[in-house]
């Protein structure tokens, strides 16, 4: 039974390893990354992270992601809960072969799509603006939404739908208030996902963008120097990124657990 235990024991913390490897290279500077081996900061600093905090550069690049994966996450979300309704709902000619077509989307690697919203949105006006990034990212989130989300709906009986026409519902009410609570855990998973993809995305994001919606992702290419990068800063950049992961996965765990138990994650 122990040795059993000390496999799991084993194999989280092996997962940790790269991250406390993270954090410990913030708290130190590029001159003793570089000099050598060590399991702690031998000359512990704050000076990476206070670099963060006062630059507006840096700062503003986190705000920025922030305000496009938002955007993207609500507008994924609230067009794909009517487009899963619709596919779990009704049948019609050609469903399958548009369910399908949406996943095909999602198949896609960004790079196939980067020239073409790069000249779509520059000659529209929208070039180096957050809801430029946020409707990029549409393109693969909204399926993958509608994929997760047509599942939990699929488990909902259509005979609430019925019991709630009966007692005098009307379908914006009922969706609203009756449906969409039943499948709550559904559309956390979908917001996950859709937040998780967003947030971790560079290729688009840093193509869409130049100075004011620039994300983190891409300011921390500015650690670049002649004299090679400051890795103190780019350590202390990239373990800033995983917080805002971090606290999603917090609020939706119970969410993700029920997704992977309907099978549909």
């Amino acid at each position: 039974m122990q040795k059993r235990s000390i496999v799991p024991v084993v194999y989280i913390l092996f997962l940790m390893l790269p991250i406390y490897w993270l954090v410990a290279m913030s708290f130190k500077t590029t001159n003793e990354i570089l000099s050598g081996f060590s399991l702690f900061p031998q000359t512990f600093t704050l000076d990476n992270y206070i670099a963060i905090f006062t630059d507006p550069t840096w700062y503003w690049g986190y705000i920025n992601s922030i305000l496009y994966v938002t955007i993207n996450t609500l507008i994924s979300v609230a067009v794909a809960l009517p487009a899963a309704y619709a596919f779990s709902r009704y049948r019609f000619l050609g469903d399958k072969q548009l369910f399908f077509w949406l996943l095909t989307n999602r198949m896609a690697p960004a790079a196939v799509f980067a020239l073409p919203f790069f000249q779509l949105y520059s000659a529209s006006g929208l070039f180096d603006t957050h809801i430029a990034v946020a409707l990029a990212h549409c393109l693969f989130n909204i399926p993958l939404a509608v994929w997760i989300l047509e599942g939990f709906m699929g488990g909902v009986p259509k005979e609430l739908d019925e019991t709630a026409y009966v007692d005098g519902y009307s379908f914006p009410r009922f969706f609203a208030t009756v449906f969409i609570p039943s499948i709550k855990a559904g559309v956390g998973v979908a917001a996950f996902f859709c937040f998780m993809f967003s947030w971790v995305e560079l290729l688009l994001a840093k193509t869409l963008t130049a100075v004011e919606a620039k994300p983190i992702a891409a300011t921390m290419t500015r650690t670049a120097s002649s004299a090679g990068y400051e890795l103190g800063l780019l350590a202390a950049a990239g373990t800033l990124t995983i917080i805002p992961g971090a606290i999603v996965i917090w609020f939706v765990r119970n969410y993700i657990a029920k997704g992977f138990a309907m099978g549909r994650v």
